[in-house]
């Protein structure tokens, strides 16, 4: 059934969630192929601002892509679970957007479906375009501790993300040292009621997520699992670090292949080797993982210090320098660009999903990243 694509609606339209809690749109900072995003807020009589504290993200109801990151939301980020989680952990803060609220809103004779989250600023894939698709060691080893952060609570909630990517991370709004990971489209709840969803190849599933990051799994239409996404996390981290991903035999020679240079980053390798002996079902452990990059931070006379640091390329070289104003403003005037992006998401997964493996070899006999962009 083709989709459709979602009326705009006014700023000042009212709309009501479940719990019966009403709330006020404002303007209009997003729109993709299947609905759109406004700024939200809480019900009353002043105006909608331009620092509204949500957004709305809204889709005709008989459209799909809103409905599973919806599901993920209502079972995984109440604002509740979430600081809980924070607490328990002693964690600074977790980059999972909250939910806030949904529901089913008419208007001119039409069902939309609508969810309440977080605002979010600018995309890290922006930035990393802008930095000429480097990042510093320490820059990558700080944004990868904090999305093993949220890797273990999602996965401890019984979902996987399976889309890991630069554009689905996302700067707070408010603060430019803060990253959070979106776009649930794809989320999969590989556990549902403590049950483990068994290892099975389906060709159906080839490809589900972004090609560029393809695992051997999904390569053979294995769903995601807590390993395919500490793998795809891995394959992240040297291409923000390295700047590209080649082909590859072994992770030796991959490194070889990614940092030619004396210094390579020994815990990218050592990381990458230890997610690649996980079972299918295992669960990880994810401090031995935390340990393996503070050792590499350790390495470079850094620490985990929560800083962001993003850097600019200089005359061919990586520099730091002081952007925190800057990336602030940027997130502020990138939410409109950001939010399409993730609506944008579900039709790029559409033409994934279309191309098909044509190697079935095991995971032992192929190389530890098999991309369909082959060098």
């Amino acid at each position: 059934m083709p989709r459709t694509s979602s009326e705009h609606f006014a700023a000042g339209e009212i709309i009501t969630d479940m719990t019966k809690k009403e709330w006020k749109l404002g303007s209009p900072v997003g729109q993709g192929g299947f609905g759109c995003i406004y700024l939200a807020d809480m019900n009353s009589s002043k105006s909608m601002g331009s620092d509204a504290p949500c957004v709305v993200k809204v889709e005709p109801s008989d459209n799909g892509p809103l409905f599973t990151e919806l599901k993920f939301y209502q079972r995984a980020a109440k604002p509740e679970q979430i600081q809980k989680w924070i607490r328990t952990h002693k964690l600074k803060y977790l980059g999972v957007l909250k939910y806030w609220g949904s529901g089913q809103h008419d208007k001119n004779g039409k069902s939309y479906r609508f969810m309440i989250i977080d605002r979010f600023g600018s995309d890290f894939q922006k930035t990393y375009e802008a930095n000429a698709k480097r990042f510093s060691r320490k820059t990558v080893l700080q944004l990868s501790l904090r999305i093993l952060d949220i890797l273990e609570y999602i996965h401890e909630h019984e979902y996987v993300h399976g889309d890991i990517k630069a554009s689905n991370l996302l700067l707070s709004y408010k603060n430019p040292d803060q990253v959070y990971l979106v776009d649930y489209g794809l989320a999969y709840r590989y556990c549902p009621e403590g049950t483990h969803k068994e290892y099975k190849d389906d060709p159906k599933r080839c490809h589900d997520g972004t090609i560029e990051f393809t695992i051997i799994d999904t390569h053979n239409g294995v769903a995601p699992s807590k390993r395919g996404d500490l793998e795809i996390r891995g394959y992240c981290m040297i291409q923000w670090l390295s700047g590209h991903l080649p082909y590859r035999e072994n992770i030796a020679s991959f490194m070889d292949k990614c940092f030619p240079e004396k210094n390579k980053p020994d815990e990218i390798g050592k990381y990458t080797e230890t997610v690649k002996l996980l079972d299918y079902v295992e669960k990880p452990l994810y401090q031995k993982l935390q340990d393996i990059l503070l050792q590499g931070l350790k390495a470079i006379g850094s620490k985990d210090d929560g800083k962001l640091d993003l850097t600019v390329v200089e005359n061919g070289s990586l520099k730091a320098k002081p952007v925190a104003k800057k990336r602030k403003k940027e997130a502020e005037q990138s939410v409109e660009s950001s939010v399409e992006d993730m609506e944008c998401s579900d039709k790029q997964t559409e033409e994934a999903t279309q191309t098909r493996s044509k190697t079935r070899e095991s995971r032992k006999n192929v190389p530890i990243y098999t991309p369909t962009r082959y060098f």
